[in-house]
């Protein structure tokens, strides 16, 4: 991997994010709520640990976050039904009415961008890309 191929994702990964979080913040939602609402929003139920693997928080940060995703009435817990040492949490209906109105508001702003047609071929070059590197599970050492 070139260093400009990592620069040019680091600087992709920012800008967006940046525009992202411009659309939030005008309607009172962090970008990390957002992320942990869009993974709920599939309605199944998620674990803790699942949560803070895909949303790329350390588990004291997420525990904070669900906390008061929970205090708003956004996100309800519930026992795992074949685990019950496990916590599974979900969207309430209040939840699921916020996640899609951040949604479209999220969508439509990146559908105002340049190129935002393209986003099914850099989906998946950015998926192959991270399933290759998740592949390669020691370091490759440079001669």
């Amino acid at each position: 991997m070139s260093v400009e191929l990592v620069a040019l994702l680091t600087r992709a990964e920012r800008l967006a994010v940046r525009r992202l979080r411009q659309v939030l913040d005008e309607a009172g939602c962090s970008v990390d709520a957002w992320r942990v609402m869009s993974l709920l929003a599939d309605g199944e139920g998620h674990g803790m640990t699942a949560i803070a693997d895909r949303v790329l928080l350390p588990p004291p940060t997420l525990t904070r976050l669900m906390d008061q995703l929970v205090d708003d009435g956004l996100v309800h817990r519930r026992v795992d039904p074949m685990d019950r040492r496990r916590v599974l949490a979900a969207l309430t209906p209040r939840g699921t009415a916020r996640w899609e109105e951040l949604d479209g508001r999220a969508r439509a702003a990146w559908a105002a961008l340049p190129g935002s047609g393209d986003d099914e071929l850099l989906a998946a070059l950015l998926r192959r890309l991270a399933a290759g590197l998740a592949q390669t599970a020691a370091p490759v050492s440079t001669p």
